[in-house]
This record gives structure tokens, C-alpha cells and sequence, in this order.
């Protein structure tokens, strides 16, 4: 990197043509880049960017995760709970962080953090772990789509060893065929340990597509044939999972409802019932739940993660009955994207986010702090679940709105 400090000179070398927009950092340094493209935009635009251009982290660390950058801009974190979570790998109580623009979320989250705390906690598992990635293949007929799952099924392990020769911690557990005509979707699923995975799957399945090519009839013509399926909605998803599945559940003692909630647990039933499932199920959605992406959402943004993929991650069903009772409420998300390394998680702000879960970086053993960071997030779903079902129960759901969102 060589050239001027100045952002005004690089900004009348763009200008003038010069240089070009996405060759800044070639000629100072990310921060001087940065104010170089904020004076053009602002120049062009006629907006001020001054607050945007106030950031509180050297622009360098931010390479890795956007390109062309103009400055930061500031989500509001809060905090719910402590609430305590009786997870594999995390116990203990924990402060959850969400950034949001929504009024009363936090608050709402939190009541719900309370009374599962006055219930003695969530608990939390992973039940299923595997990142996937579903090349398209084409070949002449049926005939030869049948030859090639029956190759792909016989020799797993030579593409198993060519997928895990470009990664030095993802691991292969196994390639689903699927036939449609004249296509063959082959869905690879990795296990990415602490990261969320997508570029390492991405990467060794090129490796192992090389090889079906190499050794079967079969041509590629994309290394993503959307039966994965990445940042979109789908039932595949929902039946095998994507990313981590995972479950929480409490279960409430009928006084703490009625005291905390101001509702009882057969009203909740039914209000799961008639919303979350029937409602739902009459709308074709794939979500049977109340509103799990806005917690998802919150802690995506709080902890780096994809935020596209909030999409999969409320995937979910919300259940809840009555047992003996009391109040039996869980949230099972099938397709929860997250990671602890790589990606957003780097950056600085963020890395906090991690931190205050105390599941930055990679854990011991490799997956358990992403494991840990998806069962933190099913609890804070399964605290909003519940306080939203029980402030349409309780009918508080408008003027908590009214006084916390407006």
C-alpha cells in the first residue's frame, strides 16, 4: 500500500478517474478508504454521514466482512435476564444479548427470562449438527441418474477423503442423493465444529464435485442447487435440519404462571394450540411458532452471525400443555446457523457479544462453544415465546406496545 493520507485526495483521484471506487485500500489505509467513499457518497447523495463515519473500531478488522466500506452503523444491544440455562454445553446463569430496533422486545424477553428463572431454568440440548451444501448435477436419463447414486453410495469415502483434504477442522458425515429427471442433487453435510460453516462446506464440496465429474458421467452445473438451503425458506430444513437443531423446554408451576403471567397454562395451551399450530398450518407456514426470528434476529446481530440466515433459524415449533397442572413449554429450532469463529464474529464489537456468553473463539471440545451459543439462543426464543403467548392471554399484548413501542 503506497499514496496519500489525505481522504480528499483520494476522493478527486476517484473522481477524476484515476482510481476506482474498490481500489482505495490499495492506496492508504481501510480507515483513510473509508472516508475517502464517505466524502464521494456524501458528495453525490447530499447526505451527511458524519455519525456513521463514528465508529469504534479500526476499519482493517472489518476486511473479511464487507467490502467497499463507508463506516459502521450503531444497533442498540441490550441485555435480558440472568436466566439460568441447564445446557450440554453451557449451565449456569447468563446475561442474553440482543440488538434490536424494536421497542419492547427486550422487555418482553426479559419477563419471560424471569419466570423460566423462577422455574428453575431452561433446559437445553443440540440434537442434530451438520452444515449443508447441495451441488446440481446433469446426466442423459434416469438410467444414468440411478448409476450415479449407486457410485456416490459406494464410494462415500473417496469423496469423504477429497471434501476433507481443504479443511483442517470440517469433517464429512454423509451425501443424501436426490433424483429429479435428469438431475442429481447430492446434499454434502459437514460437520464445522465452532464455525457456522458455510464458505469451509462450500469449498470442500467443489473439492468433491471434482471428483464425481472425474470418475462418473455426471457434469456439475451448480455448486449450489438449493436443495441445501441456504437463507431461504424450505421443508427440508425443518425435517433434517441445517446447522444446529435445537430444543429448550421448562416446565412452570402453575402459581408462578398466574402470579408472573397473569393467565394460567391451559389458556396458553390453547392459545399455542389455536395460534402457533392451527393458525400456522392453515397459512402454510413453515414456522409454527409466535415470533422465534425476532430473538434470533437480536442475537444474530449481538454475536456476529449471518443475519440472512434468520431465515432458517426461525424455523421452529413452539409447543405447550398442561402437565399435571402446571405449564410445559418448549421451542425446538431445526435449523439454527451459528458459529463462535470466523465470519462477524471477528469483529470487535460483536466478539463482545460472544463474550458476555462467554463463548467466544473455539471451545473445548472443537463445536461446543457453538453448541453453547445455540442453546443460550433457544432459551432467549423460548423466554419470548412464552411472555408473548401469555400477553395475548393476559390481553396485554397492545398496551405494552402502546407504553415500550411506539
Amino acid at each position: 500500500m503506497s499514496g496519500t493520507s489525505d481522504p480528499k485526495d483520494l476522493a478527486a483521484k476517484v473522481e477524476s478517474g484515476d482510481l476506482r471506487f474498490h481500489e482505495l485500500e490499495e492506496h492508504a489505509d481501510a480507515d483513510t478508504a473509508a472516508a475517502a467513499r464517505r466524502l464521494l457518497v456524501e458528495a453525490q447523495s447530499g447526505a451527511s454521514l458524519d455519525t456513521v463515519g463514528d465508529y469504534g473500531f479500526p476499519a482493517e478488522q472489518a476486511d473479511s466482512a464487507i467490502e467497499n466500506m463507508i463506516g459502521a452503523i450503531q444497533v442498540p444491544l441490550g441485555v435480558v435476564g440472568p436466566v439460568e440455562v441447564n445446557g450440554a454445553a453451557t449451565s449456569g446463569e447468563t446475561y442474553l444479548p440482543l440488538a434490536t430496533t424494536e421497542g419492547a422486545l427486550l422487555a418482553s424477553v426479559n419477563r419471560g427470562c424471569s419466570v423460566i428463572d423462577r422455574a428453575g431454568g431452561a433446559t437445553a440440548r443440540v440434537t442434530k449438527s451438520g452444515m449443508t451444501r447441495a451441488p446440481v448435477f446433469r446426466v442423459a436419463d434416469v438410467a444414468e441418474a440411478e448409476a450415479l447414486v449407486s457410485w456416490v453410495r459406494d464410494n462415500e469415502a473417496m469423496l469423504k477423503e477429497a471434501a476433507e483434504e481443504t479443511t483442517n477442522h470440517g469433517e464429512l458425515l454423509d451425501v443424501t442423493p436426490y433424483v429429479v429427471g435428469d438431475n442429481v442433487y447430492l446434499r454434502f453435510r459437514y460437520d464445522t465444529k465452532d464455525a457456522m460453516g458455510m464458505n469451509m462446506a462450500t469449498i470442500a464440496t467443489r473439492a468433491a464435485a471434482d471428483v464425481v465429474e472425474a470418475e462418473t458421467a455426471a457434469s456439475l452445473v451448480a455448486l449450489s442447487g438449493n436443495l441445501c438451503s441456504d437463507k431461504k425458506p424450505a421443508a427440508i430444513n425443518a425435517v433434517e435440519g441445517r446447522g444446529r437443531s435445537v430444543t429448550a423446554d421448562v416446565l412452570i408451576p402453575r402459581d408462578v404462571v398466574e402470579e408472573r403471567l397473569h393467565t394460567t397454562p391451559e389458556a396458553i395451551a390453547e392459545i399455542n394450540t389455536r395460534k402457533n399450530l392451527v393458525g400456522s398450518a392453515k397459512a402454510g407456514g413453515l414456522g409454527f411458532n409466535a415470533h422465534v426470528a425476532n430473538v434470533v434476529a437480536a442475537m444474530f446481530l449481538a454475536t456476529g452471525q449471518d443475519a440472512a440466515q434468520v431465515v432458517e433459524g426461525s424455523n421452529a415449533i413452539t409447543t405447550a400443555e398442561v402437565k399435571d397442572g402446571n405449564l410445559y413449554f418448549s421451542v425446538s429450532l431445526a435449523s439454527l446457523e451459528v458459529g463462535t469463529v470466523g465470519g462477524g464474529t471477528k469483529l470487535p464489537t460483536q466478539a463482545e457479544g460472544l463474550d458476555i456468553l462467554g463463548v467466544r473463539g473455539g471451545g473445548d471440545p472443537a463445536g461446543a462453544n457453538a453448541d453453547a451459543l445455540a442453546e443460550c439462543i433457544a432459551t432467549g426464543a423460548l423466554a419470548g415465546e412464552l411472555s408473548l403467548l401469555a400477553a395475548l392471554g393476559s390481553r396485554h399484548l397492545s398496551s405494552a406496545h402502546e407504553s415500550l413501542g411506539r
